[in-house]
């Protein structure tokens, strides 16, 4: 098959990760794959060089960025139609906001040309009333909503009728989370014949525990934690609606109870001068480290050699923050919300907590700094969970079945 993913850009993410080994793993399966993507930029970095060595056509398409301006988007959405008029591809899949919307639509463009082009009466006919005929098919996954709880109304309308109009350009969204579908449908986003869930997957043999006494030793030394600390981590930008501050605010009456826990921020984003003032301000400095932007292959080492993940995020399809330290042994506490149920199994392989419930993130991080036993629990039944729903090669043949059927 001939097939093109179009994301909006390639910086260190979830979605792009996805997108990423699908890209890999089709082209390895011997299909023709191209990946069009934006400029990527900023403090969260960048996965472009990887994508660039995958051995599959990569496309950098300038006027493709994250921001809404009408006037550039529609030249994009030009370009984007020239592109894949060159490409003429059996299968469109877009990701994210503004790829999904301009990928679908020049997707369906392309179609309607095919259309247009059969050489007779009858052919235009058949073509109108069986879209089957048209090889071309289009894609989108759902990583996670544009409309949500913590921005205006207004926006959520507006971003709520661009989707409704999207999904009638596309014969499958496949979401990461069956909350993403809910969430989808109740808000009248295409139908319900159209969904798909497929969990994200990921390289999971790179998070299964393998480090040595001596690895987790040097790592908890360059980041100056002692051995017998209990240390909590949380994998995410820092950035507005990931929920750090959160996690400051418990710390501070779990730090005076427990002289032994250490929180460990992984990751960078443009809010770190104000996450770093908060921890200040809370009198907690020897208590925090802030890793700072770190490879994706670093992620693995630093869950390993902590002991629980805390995740805060206010909204997220599904974070990959929860499978990846569950795959590694780790028990997950998180804000209940979107698709975190279905890996955080509450009680099981960890906790869920009421978004912005400190309270209840004082009390469930308590249990784990106190309960070893209890970590070791939650962390094996975790790792048994998800080495089997995240394994990133049967996403990828799962991807090909469906891409299959739809042709």
């Amino acid at each position: 098959m001939k097939i093109v993913h179009v994301i909006t850009r390639l910086i260190l993410g979830g979605a792009q990760e996805n997108t990423l080994l699908t890209c890999e793993g089709l082209h390895a399966r011997g299909h023709e794959v191209t990946l069009i993507t934006g400029p990527t930029y900023g403090p969260e970095g960048q996965l472009l060089d990887r994508a660039r060595g995958g051995g599959y056509k990569v496309i950098e398409l300038a006027s493709l960025h994250r921001a809404i301006r009408p006037f550039r988007d529609w030249w994009c959405y030009r370009e984007l139609l020239k592109l894949l008029a060159e490409l003429a591809p059996d299968i469109v899949h877009t990701h994210s906001t503004k790829a999904g919307v301009l990928g679908r639509y020049a997707g369906m463009a392309l179609r309607r040309d095919k259309t247009r082009a059969c050489c007779s009466r009858l052919e235009k006919f058949q073509a109108a009333q069986d879209q089957r005929n048209l090889r071309l098919r289009i894609v989108h996954t759902i990583h996670g909503l544009a409309f949500h709880a913590y921005q205006s109304p207004l926006a959520n309308k507006l971003y709520i009728a661009v989707e409704r109009a999207a999904a009638k350009k596309c014969d499958l969204l496949i979401t990461v989370a069956q909350a993403m579908t809910d969430q989808a449908l109740a808000a009248r986003v295409g139908t319900e014949a159209q969904y798909i869930k497929l969990f994200s997957g990921m390289e999971t043999d790179k998070y299964l525990p393998s480090a040595s006494g001596d690895h987790r030793a040097r790592l908890r030394e360059k980041y100056r934690i002692d051995p017998d600390a209990v240390v909590i981590a949380t994998v995410a930008r820092l950035f507005e609606l990931k929920g750090h501050e959160y996690i400051i605010e418990a710390a501070k009456t779990l730090a005076a109870k427990h002289e032994n826990a250490i929180w460990l921020f992984i990751g960078d984003g443009s809010w770190r001068e104000r996450i770093e003032n908060q921890i200040r301000d809370a009198g907690l400095q020897g208590r925090f480290r802030l890793t700072g932007l770190v490879e994706p292959n670093a992620i693995a080492p630093l869950l390993q050699v902590s002991d629980i993940l805390v995740h805060c995020s206010l909204r997220e399809g599904l974070a990959r923050a929860l499978p990846q330290a569950l795959l590694c042994e780790r028990p997950a506490i998180s804000f209940d919300v979107d698709g975190a149920r279905e890996v955080v199994l509450d009680g099981k392989t960890g906790f869920l907590v009421p978004p912005r419930d400190v309270g209840k993130l004082i009390e469930a991080q308590e249990i784990l700094v106190t309960d070893s036993g209890l970590r070791e629990q939650m962390g094996r039944a975790g790792r048994e969970f998800c080495e089997k729903e995240f394994d990133h090669n049967a996403m990828v043949e799962k991807i090909e079945r469906i891409y299959a059927q739809i042709l």
